[in-house]
């Protein structure tokens, strides 16, 4: 059964783009035109012309290109977090380097894209960042996740079992169900998937995703599963 379709009474979602490749700039902003739920709010082709935007009203999802003629897109990253604090930025690059993503995800992208994605299948992913997910093409999750089981391998000691009434018993706050939503991302799956799995709705295991951010202090998914990871809240 397919998804319902958003709500007329729902707002469309805003979506500003920095892109300087004129081609895949205007396939992207005409499948955001066609989208019934998206409204495309502006369209800077450098950095100059980004920042300018920043001036204007936020918008609710920022996609940026990390290659601009005129500065980084890194720059209009950590820009975005201090004029647009809500806004949900996604990056749309052909590097694929971990430099590259984790110097993204740590000026504030919620999101990692390789333009090897079509411009409808990077529409989805902005309908799911704007939900609270956090998209990464899947072999810049696999290449974290390779890098996080490495750090994880390096450390001196293993953590300490749980005691009760300790300083770790933190540990122990996600609920089964948070637990069993972490699992199934940490194996791969989609919102949808898990929603199918657990015989909830997509927005109840969005609703479990932000419960498991703010209960872990993170941001995104792959951020979840390492810190679940370095707590034992993860043993596969």
């Amino acid at each position: 059964m397919g998804c319902m379709s958003e709500p007329s009474s729902s707002p469309p979602i805003q979506v500003a783009l920095v892109e300087d490749d004129v081609f895949f700039a205007r396939a992207l902003a005409d499948s955001i035109r066609v989208a019934p739920d998206m409204r495309l709010q502006g369209l800077a082709a450098n950095c100059r012309q980004a920042f300018q935007m920043l001036t204007q009203p936020a918008a609710d999802v920022l996609l940026v290109d990390l290659g601009l003629p005129d500065g980084p897109g890194m720059d209009i990253i950590r820009a975005a977090q201090r004029q647009w604090p809500r806004c949900a930025v996604m990056v749309s690059s052909v590097f694929g380097d971990e430099a590259h993503v984790i110097q993204s995800l740590e000026a504030g992208a919620t999101g990692y894209l390789l333009k090897d994605s079509t411009p409808m299948q990077i529409v989805e992913e902005i309908r799911n960042v704007h939900a609270g997910g956090s998209p990464i093409s899947p072999l810049i999750a696999r290449q974290l996740l390779t890098r996080f089981r490495q750090a994880m391998a390096t450390e001196a000691a293993p953590v300490p079992p749980l005691q009760a009434g300790g300083p770790q018993e933190e540990q122990a706050r996600l609920s089964p169900r948070e637990r069993q939503v972490l699992d199934y991302i940490t194996k791969g799956f989609s919102y949808e998937e898990i929603g199918g799995l657990m015989g909830v709705s997509r927005n109840t295991v969005l609703s479990f995703v932000r419960r498991i951010y703010a209960k872990l202090k993170v941001r995104s998914q792959l951020e979840a599963i390492y810190e679940a990871r370095v707590q034992g809240l993860l043993h596969s």
